[in-house]
């Protein structure tokens, strides 16, 4: 700025000196008048990219919440709340036609599914994506966040939206949620799709502390067990992750708790699920291992495994477009697909 006032200064007494006439027209310090616009354009973009950097740095996933929630309302779906028995709850419905609910994992919430959320309206589904009680925006009530109480919640969920008969969908412990739905209210569901889904014993090859991590380094463990990708995560995010997930972390610690405790485990009852099921996983999901889907499949004769080679535990994010894709190939069969299982190799998932 002082460069280009200076330049303009001497251009004028150059032009003086010389004995040259300045020109009468008002238009003369036009160009001047631009180029310091643009200059302080310029620094204010400066200015903001820093501010921005500044933030994605020291609060990234902040920025990112945030970013999904615009995308999530520039798409057409609306964020509201509804009470329930036991609390207030949060969720996100748009889209029009067939009723969908969508229920996410473990210290997750409903923006989780927000790729597929916005795949499955375009495609004609009213999608409902809740924030479970204890995550997300959704109340905190002092209770035991078992798998049975969040079925419970679900069920409330269903009937506050006059959901009479409904698609569902469940991804890791929202699928257990999901499936303890059905058992409980089997009319209530049309077909359900779980993706890398809880509730089947298997002993896990980690510290099941690290769904709370306390430093950077417990949060890079949680990041390599959802991902294949974790490698190219800074460790400022990791170390965000950890600021993130504190205000849930009695809640989860909760919900452990009562899944290790086994009563709402599922081994020896999936055969009574008749419904028409899908079971997606991630091969290389290091958190519940693919022969946990296998079983599922084996457990429930009707369904239908499709395994993605090149996946983790993060398949509604990594692989989106073949779960859509084979999701809504799967809800819109009639009749409904017979059983099978098959496996994606990596270089179809983009398809």
């Amino acid at each position: 700025m002082i460069l280009l006032r200076s330049t303009v200064h001497e251009n004028a007494r150059s032009s003086l000196e010389c004995g040259s006439e300045a020109p009468a027209s008002p238009d003369g310090h036009r160009p001047a008048k631009r180029r310091r616009w643009f200059g302080c354009a310029l620094a204010t973009a400066l200015v903001l990219a820093v501010c921005a950097g500044g933030v994605f740095y020291w609060r990234p996933w902040w920025l990112i919440d945030e970013s999904i929630r615009a995308w999530l309302r520039w798409a057409g779906f609306r964020s509201q709340y509804v009470r329930l028995d036991s609390c207030r709850v949060h969720y996100y419905v748009g889209g029009q036609g067939k009723p969908i609910v969508l229920v996410h994992g473990l210290g997750a919430m409903a923006e989780s599914w927000a790729e597929v959320m916005i795949a499955l309206a375009r495609r004609g589904y009213q999608v409902y994506a809740i924030d479970l009680p204890g995550f997300g925006r959704s109340d905190r009530p002092d209770v035991d966040y078992s798998i049975a109480f969040q079925a419970e919640a679900l069920k409330q969920f269903f009937d506050s939206q006059n959901l009479g008969h409904a698609d569902l969908g469940g991804w890791s412990m929202g699928g257990w949620v999901a499936l303890k739905f059905i058992l409980g209210y089997p009319e209530r569901v049309r077909r359900v799709f779980l993706v890398d889904s809880a509730g089947l014993t298997f002993k896990p090859p980690f510290d099941p502390s690290l769904f709370q991590p306390a430093t950077v380094d417990q949060a890079q463990q949680l990041l390599r067990l959802l991902t294949p990708q974790a490698a190219r995560i800074p460790r400022f995010v990791a170390r965000d992750l950890v600021r993130q997930v504190r205000p849930t972390r009695w809640v989860v610690e909760r919900a452990l708790n009562s899944m290790m405790a086994g009563s709402d485990l599922l081994d020896g009852k999936l055969p009574a699920i008749r419904i028409p099921s899908l079971i997606v996983w991630g091969k290389q999901d290091a958190l519940i291992p693919v022969s946990c889907g296998e079983e599922m499949h084996c457990q429930m004769p009707q369904s239908r495994l499709a395994i993605f080679d090149g996946c983790g535990h993060m398949i509604p994010a990594e692989c989106c477009g073949r779960l859509v894709m084979e999701t809504v190939h799967f809800l819109e069969a009639d009749p409904p697909l017979p059983a099978s299982a098959r496996e994606f190799p990596a270089d179809s998932l983009g398809a």
